[in-house]
């Protein structure tokens, strides 16, 4: 058996420029998630190039679950003293509480700084260094890999102390219950579904391969429904070029609720069907629909 080595790739032979080509690799919804699987956190962009007075954050994002700023910057050389000031300014800018500088390498120097931040700023705020790095194996194709320098004290188990059940109502336990049972249904029938980590809401979002909808798993157990949807939270052009095919759509999905909420920015293509959340005993039968209904939608909705 031949043996191939693992070879460096020069961030720049790949991405010439911060803004104009590595941004916005890394603000498509695939690419972000690997930067979500490193620092255990979901994100989800809001904006790139987002201004902040004279200057402009390469990406502006939030964490899915909770709606917390983000804000990322992104440097293919070492750190410096520009891009930290850079960071910190943005950081004040727009509130944010978790602060992801991504770069070549990290100076020693510039490592202890954000340690310091970490331990000296409120309890809230959160900086992490990542350095950016791209391999390939002899001639296969070059793949990228985040790795994470500097990290806030304890963050590992400050999440997982933030999902302790005991922090949960009885609702909210239930709910994460419900999504923890219907993951490991698709897991154990092998259900091409992209699974995400579970929380204790009433909503769980799968996706499809675009930044700009996805799909969402609702259960409301007041009125006893529960909906598969096409959720856009902010592109009402897409709802509109999705509104042409109307008729294509439904003879493959059946009657949807189009609603494009004009008074907001949110926008959904929705299907519901009664169920009874309460009812533990009916659980797998909405795992069964739910996982139906998610691969219709994923087929369908990449057709356009």
């Amino acid at each position: 058996m031949e043996l191939s080595l693992i070879q460096k790739v020069e961030l720049r032979e790949i991405w010439k420029h911060e803004a104009t080509n590595f941004t916005r690799w890394l603000a498509k919804q695939e690419n972000l998630a690997l930067l979500s699987e490193e620092i255990n956190i979901e994100l989800t962009v809001i904006e790139t190039e987002y201004t902040v007075g004279r200057f402009n954050v390469y990406i502006y994002a939030q964490e899915t679950n909770t709606g917390r700023k983000v804000i990322i910057e992104n440097q293919l050389e070492r750190t410096d003293h520009d891009h930290l000031g850079k960071l910190i300014t943005y950081a004040s800018g727009v509130d944010a509480e978790i602060i992801i500088w991504i770069v070549k390498d990290g100076l020693e120097e510039h490592q202890q700084a954000l340690e310091w931040l970490n331990e000296n700023t409120d309890e809230r705020i959160n900086f992490f260094l990542i350095r950016m790095e791209i391999w390939k194996i002899g001639d296969s194709n070059p793949a990228p890999n985040f790795h994470m320098l500097t990290k806030p004290n304890n963050w590992f188990k400050t999440i997982k102390q933030s999902l302790s059940a005991s922090n949960f109502s009885e609702t909210q336990t239930q709910q994460l219950k419900f999504w923890d049972s219907f993951k490991e249904y698709c897991q154990a029938k092998k259900i091409d579904l992209n699974l995400r980590k579970t929380y204790p809401q009433h909503w769980y979002d799968i996706s499809f391969g675009r930044s700009d909808c996805h799909i969402g798993l609702t259960i409301n157990s007041q009125k006893k429904e529960m909906a598969c949807e096409i959720y856009i939270p902010n592109a009402k052009e897409t709802f509109q070029e999705y509104k042409k095919h109307e008729s294509e759509i439904e003879a493959e999905l059946g009657k949807l609720q189009w609603m494009e909420l004009p008074a907001k920015k949110a926008s959904r293509i929705k299907l519901n069907t009664k169920a009874d959340f309460a009812q533990e005993s009916n659980w797998r039968e909405y795992f069964k629909w739910f996982a139906e209904q998610a691969l219709k939608f994923q087929e369908t909705f990449n057709k356009y």
